[in-house]
């Protein structure tokens, strides 16, 4: 990462008390909980500008580039590389949107979600796009205003050279392996959030993960993050989408233990504000909620949600489901 006319300032021996790669929602909120115990931290918000990026991130005003060694050694838009030091680091890159390489044009021509905000207007119809239509058998071609990528995201870890310092990662998927304590294969290294093998891709799971890692490090805390009870909504509106199911209709399913207190395992919602619901009812079950319970709970009338208090048809009977009235 030396560059002609680079030079080094060392900064001194162990200058933060954490320092944190990437300034997402999991980095961030890693950060913010260890300033709380009054720690001294550092973020570097880590970016690589997309093929088709509409700004220069290389000359906004923070680190772009970083690389580990036994410290971390950062080259700054200037051209000069700086040594920090740090007790302990964190890694939050995050993932970023996959390109179809091995289609021809894919990244000089197309765009993903990293851009598309970023489109002033519309270009104009000037890509012609030619594919094979697998039920006909035919190559089909047609023009387009902008083609975007949508095949999925990769972690953000390729250039960080992890493998200098021995962070372990899955070769297949590029994730870093981690333990339960979100501690990675070197000590006083760990990583949080979506480039973590094995854990759910979502924001408030990298927000929780990374308050209860600081927690951990710097306030006596012991709490492990729970993955194993993770609710979570889809980003589209189900309740009108589901093929083959009257858009008049809700669809509620309740999973629960058939022995002894019949322990709510899980809840499936398909209607208006389903994720307003089952944010609601996620607590309960995250307590050990029971079917009992829920059918002494009084629902609030008029609203959907009360539509889970009268569950009483089970999938072994065989009797229909469908609500007929009140």
């Amino acid at each position: 990462m030396n560059s002609p006319g680079s030079q080094v300032l060392f900064k001194g021996k162990n200058e933060y008390d954490l320092l944190v790669i990437g300034g997402g929602s999991g980095g961030l909120a890693c950060a913010k909980e260890a300033a709380q115990f009054g720690r001294k931290v550092a973020v570097l918000d880590y970016v690589d500008p997309s093929p088709q990026a509409k700004i220069d991130f290389k000359k906004l005003p923070f680190v772009n580039n970083c690389c580990f060694q036994v410290v971390i050694r950062i080259l700054a838009n200037i051209g000069t590389i700086t040594i920090v030091t740090a007790e302990n680091i964190v890694i939050a890159t995050g993932g970023r949107p996959k390109y179809p390489t091995h289609i021809a044009g894919a990244l000089e021509y197309g765009i993903t979600s990293d851009d598309l905000f970023w489109l002033k207007e519309a270009p104009g119809k000037t890509l012609q796009v030619t594919w094979k239509n697998t039920d006909l058998g035919t190559e089909e071609t047609d023009s387009f205003d902008t083609v975007m990528w949508a095949v999925g995201r990769a972690p953000d870890t390729k250039t960080l050279n992890l493998e200098t310092v021995g962070v372990k990662t899955n070769s297949e998927t590029g994730k870093i392996i981690v333990d339960a304590g979100e501690a990675t294969s070197v000590p006083h290294i760990y990583a949080i959030g979506d480039i973590t093998e094995g854990r759910p891709e979502l924001t408030p799971t990298a927000i929780a993960a990374g308050k209860l890692l600081a927690r951990r490090l710097f306030g006596q805390s012991s709490e492990l993050m729970d993955y194993d009870n993770v609710y979570h909504a889809y980003y589209k509106p189900l309740e009108f989408t589901v093929a083959e199911r009257d858009a008049t209709q809700c669809y509620i399913k309740m999973v629960c233990l058939r022995e002894r207190e019949q322990r709510i395992l899980g809840l499936h919602f398909i209607g208006p504000n389903a994720g307003e619901v089952i944010q609601g009812f996620a607590l309960g079950i995250k307590c050990g909620a029971t079917y009992p319970q829920l059918m002494k709970t009084i629902g609030i009338h008029p609203t959907c949600a009360e539509e889970i208090t009268k569950l009483h048809i089970t999938k072994r009977s065989g009797l229909d489901a469908t609500v007929t009235g009140c």
